[in-house]
């Protein structure tokens, strides 16, 4: 039952992140053995089925989406999420398109606009530009009027161009050293070398935005740039944003394959072994 500012929603589908299969493997640290047993799923789509004594933002039968905490639940066919972390699914949206957006769609944007602090203008360098948060990355940053340029690997070049992206690097025969410079932001969803390589292209007073490992203030500060280590956190402002670039058809979801609920092992080792273009869906919709 959802608590007073909860919803219960009949999940149509829900969507498979790489935080999963690292949960599944015992390897991240905010979920401990003692949160087991455990229901994976950090994002859905469905339709209101409940609403908590004080939740007036949507009503029962009302179609959604939105993320769950860290506490998941998403691969099931129902789950309770909070009000701040549902936005309004638009009409036009299909529930395994929308499921794909709430956190790989709202860890670009806040990693974008709330810790990179992009704007109209700008340069962005965008590490990891076919995944499931880099596609969402290269299409709002070209949406907000900002210079796109990203790295892939060969076979994701035209996915890439497709996608809006100014200047598309193919990382396996090209250095993207040569191609960019004086960038405002690098949004770093790879770590590694590639990071270590990225300081140097960044203007100074620019910033190096991470999902990752927390980078070096002392290379940081070398440079004279911001480097930032963040979470996503829910909020369902951010998601109805995001929508409406969707309903606008400046943004879309690229759903690469979907799997029904009761194969949700599959689609997870599906994005575990990497070269996933965009997102894998479940859906718990037989019909």
């Amino acid at each position: 039952m959802p608590d007073a500012l909860q919803f219960l929603i009949n999940v149509k589908a829900a969507s498979v992140n790489p935080v999963d299969f690292k949960i599944r493997q015992g390897k991240y640290p905010a979920v401990k053995e003692d949160r087991l047993p455990y229901t994976l799923g950090r994002d859905v789509a469905g339709v209101v089925e409940k609403c908590g004594a004080q939740a007036d933002q949507f009503r029962i039968g009302d179609e959604v989406v939105g993320m769950l905490g860290i506490g998941g639940g998403g691969y099931a066919e129902k789950a309770v999420l909070d009000q701040h972390a549902l936005a309004r699914k638009p009409e036009r949206l299909n529930a395994l398109d929308a499921a794909a957006v709430p956190l790989a769609g709202t860890t670009a944007w806040q990693g974008l606009f709330r810790y990179g602090q992009l704007k109209s203008g700008q340069s962005v360098l965008i590490h990891g530009g076919s995944g499931g948060v880099g596609h969402f990355a290269i299409q709002f940053a070209k949406a907000k009027g900002a210079r796109v340029l990203t790295t892939v690997s060969t076979e994701n070049v035209e996915f890439a161009k497709d996608l809006g992206a100014d200047v598309v690097i193919d990382y396996k025969t090209q250095r993207f050293e040569d191609q960019a410079r004086d960038m405002d932001l690098v949004f770093d969803l790879i770590d590694g070398e590639t990071r270590e390589r990225s300081w140097q292209l960044l203007k100074r007073g620019g910033a190096l935005v991470t999902t990752l490992t927390e980078p070096s203030s002392d290379k940081a500060a070398s440079f004279g740039v911001r480097a930032t280590r963040y979470t996503v956190e829910a909020n369902g402002s951010d998601l109805s944003e995001i929508m409406q670039l969707i309903e606008s058809r400046k943004v879309k979801p690229h759903v690469q394959k979907t799997f029904p609920l009761e194969d949700a092992a599959e689609a997870l080792s599906t994005v575990e072994h990497g070269g996933t273009v965009g997102k894998i869906v479940l859906t718990t919709d037989t019909g």
